[in-house]
């Protein structure tokens, strides 16, 4: 009983400092559930209560691997599995949000790996046949009993995932699950605001991967950062290895620009008035960190007009020392013919457009793919849905509009970013 004490102690500790949500011991998957078996036991009954009581609750629990949270009742239901577990479905639920513990993220005690019996196999607690797991939250990752009879335990080498996912440019796409910070420190979730207040919720910017307290870039930084879960440190750098490879621009133009103009790399270095644009490589009349070296993928060279940091046109800060910075409006956009395009009617159910990205910007899974996730909804099931390659569809008539799974095994699906066409539907399609 002694290692469970610690680990009890140690939540008591890390809940009681007020600063550290129980949150942070859990991934959320949004508007989803978990369905067992028919057979199986039922889960125990909803009770009442905040997303972050439902999460100690949780914590302190050791048959409890999992909850649903229902935000608008307020209602949290424990569940002793998770999605990896055998017989465990996940079903899409816009009611519910669905939290399962992270690996490795409670504090304990130093493993001994002593008794084979605290560690009593069950699907339920994830020690199914004879995987590699860590039960007792070694440092070293997940371990096994050996068949040799000479060596008892054996640590399986497996990566950390901050040394299996890497970051391109400045890490703005960056959605692995590095959750500390450079200095150690524990990030503070995104969906929360204390101990730090902050403008970056989920729900603002669904496009920037803000899950759980995940280390993201949603403000053009040089790298990706968090805000911390100690109250006299608001926001630090995280530490994430630079991919080899360096992806290739989208959306280059030069004559004009697409979108936003992220990719416009042509020559324009005057402002609409006029103006000289200042050199990205100077600080003077204005001091910036737009740094040439620190933004690789940007083109910030010479004095051109550009767009590091998604606004919404491309600018310069300008030669002038009473003006900051001017957008570069008199650069003409591109006209884009698929953009006008692709738009649903009604809710979307005869949408049979290309578009296979999601609003958060996460390729989509091929319909008739099995991984990562195991669809409900596929073309064998709904053969008139035109559920081809992977484009974005609606089978299921969802009132939020065309959906898909994606290709990020946290994420099973998400909404697709297409607009309601402004036209009224087709007449054909009326009935």
């Amino acid at each position: 009983m002694q290692p469970v004490l610690g680990v009890l102690l140690a939540l008591a500790a890390a809940f009681g400092s007020g600063h550290r949500s129980p949150l942070n011991d859990f991934q959320r998957l949004r508007a989803t559930e978990l369905l067992a078996m028919p057979g199986d036991p039922p889960p125990p009954l909803p009770e009442q209560g905040t997303a972050e009581q439902c999460a100690q609750r949780c914590a302190s629990s050791l048959a409890c691997r999992a909850f649903h949270y229902d935000q608008q009742s307020q209602l949290c239901q424990l569940l002793p599995w998770t999605q990896h577990s055998p017989h465990i479905q996940l079903q899409k639920n816009i009611r519910y949000d669905l939290y399962q513990k992270k690996g490795q993220k409670v504090p304990g005690s130093s493993p001994t790996h002593s008794a084979a019996s605290r560690f009593l196999p069950s699907p339920r607690n994830g020690l199914e046949e004879n995987y590699c797991r860590n039960p007792d939250r070694d440092k070293r990752g997940p371990w096994c009993y050996t068949l040799d009879p000479s060596v008892r335990h054996q640590s399986c080498g497996i990566k950390k995932c901050e040394d299996a996912v890497c970051m391109t440019c400045n890490g703005e796409d960056y959605r692995g699950t590095v959750d500390h910070t450079e200095s150690g420190t524990e990030c503070q979730r995104w969906d929360l605001q204390h101990p730090h207040k902050h403008p970056y919720h989920p729900n603002k910017y669904p496009d920037k991967g803000l899950d759980d307290n995940y280390c993201r870039n949603p403000d053009s930084s040089e790298r990706p950062w968090c805000y911390t879960t100690d109250p006299g440190r608001e926001r630090e750098y995280c530490r994430i290895r630079i991919c080899k490879k360096r992806p290739r621009p989208v959306n280059v133009t030069n004559g004009c620009f697409r979108g936003k103009g992220e990719g416009y790399r042509g020559r324009v270095n005057v402002t609409v008035s006029g103006i000289p644009c200042q050199r990205w490589d100077s600080q003077v009349p204005h001091k910036h960190h737009f740094l040439p070296e620190k933004y690789p993928c940007k083109d910030l060279q010479e004095n051109y007009c550009r767009n590091p940091d998604g606004s919404e046109a491309p600018w310069c800060f300008t030669s002038r020392p009473t003006i900051r910075i001017a957008f570069c409006f008199h650069i003409r956009r591109c006209p884009d013919e698929q953009d006008a395009e692709e738009c649903y009617h009604g809710h979307g159910k005869y949408y049979h457009g290309h578009v296979s990205k999601t609003r958060k910007g996460i390729t989509c899974q091929p319909w008739a793919a099995q991984t990562p996730h195991v669809p409900q909804i596929s073309p064998a099931t709904h053969p008139e849905a035109h559920l081809e390659e992977n484009y974005c569809r609606n089978p299921d008539n969802d009132s939020h509009g065309p959906w898909c799974y994606t290709m990020d095994p946290r994420t099973p699906f998400d909404y697709c970013a297409i607009k309601p066409c402004c036209e009224p539907l087709p007449t054909s399609l009326q009935s």
